[in-house]
């Protein structure tokens, strides 16, 4: 379960690091964040829908 936590809160920030690399016009800025965002959402989803959450004990 605390993988889970600390791969949402890593895509949460690359979000915001993703949004205000936009803004401030940042493309390289940009790219790594989408390029994260990517990476470690899917790291997200597969792991809530692998080990599904709440955590189950076997």
């Amino acid at each position: 379960m605390g993988t889970v936590i600390i791969f949402a809160l890593v895509t949460l920030l690359a979000i915001f690091g993703t949004v205000s690399s936009i803004r401030k016009k940042n493309l390289l800025g940009a790219a790594f964040g989408l390029i994260t965002l990517g990476i470690f959402g899917w790291f997200t989803v597969m792991t809530v829908i692998y080990s599904g959450y709440p955590a189950t004990t076997i």
